[in-house]
């Protein structure tokens, strides 16, 4: 059974930072891309940032370039995010999700797998 476990969440000021961390068990989690989304109360589902098995591809959606960095570690089997400069339009439960393929992708239905969630909020 494939696991994934959020932590890192929490209340920070605008201007501040946070590192969010994806844990994984049960598969073989070097040969599928991982991703980030977020829900906003009353909005939809949204795309943050992606990384490919590898590490050598990451794409970010544009509300978050530049602020935001995806990594992985597959020695460890976790996926941080790291999230700097944050303003209170990011306030959202974030989401990790495990891709079906190597590759890195912003559709969420490419995404087998997912976390139950951390919240993040970031106070004006």
């Amino acid at each position: 059974q494939v696991q994934l476990v959020e932590s890192g969440g929490g209340l920070v000021q605008a201007g501040g930072s946070l590192r969010l961390s994806c844990a994984v068990s049960g598969r073989t989690f070097s040969d599928y891309a991982m991703g980030w989304f977020r829900q906003a109360p009353g909005k939809e589902r949204e795309f943050v940032a992606a990384v490919s098995w590898s590490g050598g591809t990451t794409y970010y959606a544009d509300s978050v370039k530049g602020r935001f960095t995806i990594s992985r570690d597959n020695a460890k089997k976790t996926v941080p995010l790291q999230m700097n400069n944050l303003n209170p339009e990011d306030t959202a439960v974030y989401f990790c999700a495990a891709g079906a393929t190597h590759r890195a992708t912003m559709a969420p239905y490419e995404y087998a797998y997912w976390g139950q969630g951390t919240q993040v909020t970031v106070s004006s």
